[in-house]
């Protein structure tokens, strides 16, 4: 799949989820306002941020799939990283707004009107989650997009903050009130937690954290004959989109021609074996007086 297949897939994916969480989000909004649960409207909201993201995702990747410019050498891969981060924010505010929602029903008190029909909507929008999470997150592994696994990371945790309502409704519906601010709490947790784990991920793109072991790179270049030995191995970028620096030992009375083509034949191996690597960049140079080379190894 070229790059332009695949930006125009997560593009897809995008749209499709985006429909069915402003549905899911627009009906457990009505049905919070119609039965005062502070519960049920807490999840409205934290689905309604489902949508935000996904239009958030749509502008990060409609950049990102942007090529290579004067002033973004090595393209705009990582907006799409950034658009993680909007997703975040997103979550940052309906944590805060949930948390007060909370702590105002358990100050001030008050019951929500619950009734069957209501808890069997929750159920239905539960189970268009759960679908949802699925879609999202084998699109996201297939196509190496940060934005769709962060995104699906969102709606699961949606899921499991639907069925603590569900649960909470019951309760409620059963005389047990407090079970109310109680699942928002819950939902709170939830959000915090999907919150951190987005975080994780971006900051490792961000902050240029390995993406390939250094061990794996050495068995491909040792392949090469002419190859004694490498170090100052380096990798950074999303999984789907690496850059990689490292320097190759030769024998220093390789003629640059040679060596050259040596270069070469070492870039197309981890090219090859590593097809996510976007650009590989070789130095040549001879090994140094106490490295310990891999001929003895052949």
């Amino acid at each position: 799949m070229t790059k332009t297949d695949r930006y125009s897939e997560v593009v897809r994916v995008l749209y499709r989820v985006l429909v069915l969480n402003l549905v899911v989000a627009i009906v457990k909004i009505v049905l919070g306002y119609s039965t005062g649960a502070v519960s049920i409207l807490s999840d409205g909201f934290h689905s309604l941020t489902d949508s935000a993201s996904n239009v958030v995702g749509l502008i990060g990747v409609s950049i990102a799939r942007l090529p290579p410019d004067k002033n973004h050498p090595y393209g705009h891969r990582k907006y799409e990283t950034m658009a993680s981060l909007g997703i975040l924010v997103f979550l940052i505010i309906v944590l805060v707004q949930v948390l007060g929602a909370a702590y105002d029903r358990l100050i001030n008190g008050g019951e929500p009107r619950v009734f069957p029909e209501g808890i069997g909507i929750m159920v239905v929008t539960l189970i268009v989650n759960l679908c949802v999470v699925a879609y999202e997150e084998r699109a996201g592994k297939r196509l190496h997009s940060e934005v769709l696994q962060a995104d699906a990371k969102h709606t699961r945790s949606d899921v499991l903050t639907s069925g603590t309502v569900v649960v909470a409704l019951i309760g409620v519906w059963l005389g047990y009130p407090l079970l109310d601010p109680l699942a928002a709490l819950v939902v709170a947790v939830f959000i915090g937690r999907a919150c951190w784990q987005i975080a994780k991920e971006a900051s490792r793109i961000l902050a240029d954290e390995i993406v390939i072991a250094e061990d794996d790179v050495r068995a491909i270049v040792r392949l090469v004959p002419e190859v004694l030995g490498c170090h100052r191995i380096r990798t950074r970028g999303p999984e789907d989109h690496v850059f990689m620096d490292l320097h190759v030992w030769l024998d220093g009375r390789t003629v640059l021609d040679s060596a050259h083509a040596t270069s070469h034949a070492v870039k197309d191996l981890l090219m090859k074996r590593f097809p996510h690597l976007a650009d590989v960049i070789i130095h040549i140079e001879p090994p140094p007086p106490t490295a310990q080379t891999d001929v003895p190894d052949r």
